[in-house]
């Protein structure tokens, strides 16, 4: 019996000792256990090891690779797996809203299939819903850094130039989305043109992302270079990352393509992830998208990211994009979900919603299989709205 007195710390529950994501609280960079926290600072690690997780930023950890990571949480889990208290461990709550590593470069994706085609057919009803590109590489761009926000960060309602009858107008968006996604986390040296077999071991963990998207502002701006104010107001990341090795059994093989890929593409191993993901807003949970559906991999996303010499570094985040099944029921975004605003979608209070309106809170929250029959936990991400 372990000497951690959480009644969340267990196998069945998403937070157990299967899972360990690392985060930063008050103390410094600590590992969560059901419902609390374990600050590693002071903790007989050995030298190496303590170094790493001395500071209050998970930085220095991404830095030093897998080898690194791997020692660590097999460490780890001897310590929570325990029957005693090692000296220095103590237990703390897991209130925190500081951004548990500094972010460097951030990349958003295109890659689920689903979720495209029904934008297509929404954009262009009378031609292809897919572009020709989509099926043959990770279509995405270049995000901003600088406002990727921790969960429970309030986002306000960003302004900017809408199209009207009378031209552009200026304002406050009416369209305002949500994009419910899955991140990774990047560490190790910094490297280039890797291929899909190395690039995992560039990934240090996997969070909850929630790309928020003023459907109206990119409207009339993207055309032709893409998003830009509607995109970089603002998104928000989970405060705890789950280290990508808590995801070995749910490792899947994501659907396959009718024709050959690239060679740069083409994977050896299966890195789809059978993640399932619940999009509440206020207390209705109006979505559950599965993330196995994802047309792309992290790997093949990785490995065309740097295919032009592009780097790789510690602390760069990239996100999956929008995650979207094939059933109603199953799209993450509000624009599929009210499909463009023509069919609301009804709350729990009676009111209904196409897009998000002022004091909404919107929650995702995922979990994924684990060995044993565990359960593994990504940690939540939250965020209300406020207004312009």
């Amino acid at each position: 019996m372990s000497w951690v007195s959480d009644a969340a710390f267990a196998e069945d529950q998403p937070f157990g000792p299967q899972t360990l994501p690392y985060g930063v609280v008050a103390e410094g960079v600590a590992v969560r256990v059901g419902d609390s926290a374990l600050p590693l600072r002071g903790l007989a690690l050995g030298p190496r090891l303590s170094g790493l997780v001395e500071g209050d930023s998970l930085n220095p950890l991404l830095a030093a690779g897998r080898p690194a990571w791997s020692e660590l949480r097999a460490r780890l889990r001897e310590i929570v797996n325990s029957a005693s208290a090692p000296r220095g461990a103590s237990l703390v709550p897991i209130a925190s809203a500081v951004l548990p590593f500094q972010v460097g470069d951030y990349v958003d994706f295109y890659s689920s299939r689903h979720h495209a085609e029904n934008v297509g057919r929404m954009f262009r009803p009378d031609g292809d819903p897919l572009t020709p590109n989509w099926t043959h590489l990770p279509i995405g761009y270049h995000g901003r850094a600088g406002t990727v926000y921790v969960s429970g960060t309030d986002v306000t309602r960003p302004s900017g130039q809408r199209r009207s009858s009378d031209g552009p107008v200026f304002g406050p968006s009416e369209r305002l989305d949500i994009e419910a996604e899955v991140g990774f986390v990047c560490g190790g040296p910094v490297a280039s043109r890797l291929s899909t077999s190395r690039a995992p071991e560039h990934v240090f963990g996997v969070a909850l992302v929630n790309d928020w998207s003023a459907r109206d502002i990119q409207a009339w701006e993207y055309q032709p270079l893409g998003p830009f104010l509607a995109k970089s107001f603002a998104t928000s990341i989970a405060a705890w990352i789950t280290p990508l090795e808590a995801f070995s059994v749910a490792r899947v093989s994501p659907p396959p393509f009718d024709h050959q890929l690239q060679d740069y593409l083409k994977a050896d191993q299966p890195w789809g992830l059978d993640i399932n993901i619940e999009v509440t807003l206020n207390d209705t949970v109006v979505a559950r998208p599965p993330f196995r559906t994802m047309s792309w991999t992290f790997a093949q996303q990785l490995a065309h990211m740097t295919v032009n010499g592009a780097t790789v570094r510690p602390g760069d985040l990239f996100a999956s994009g929008t995650v979207s099944g094939p059933l109603r029921d199953e799209r993450g975004s509000f624009l599929e979900l009210s499909w463009g605003g023509k069919e609301p979608f009804l709350l729990k209070d009676g009111s209904t919603r196409s897009f998000l309106e002022d004091g909404d809170t919107v929650t995702l929250t995922a979990t994924a299989p684990g060995e044993g029959g565990s359960v593994v936990g990504l940690a939540e991400v939250v965020g209300t709205i406020r207004s312009a």
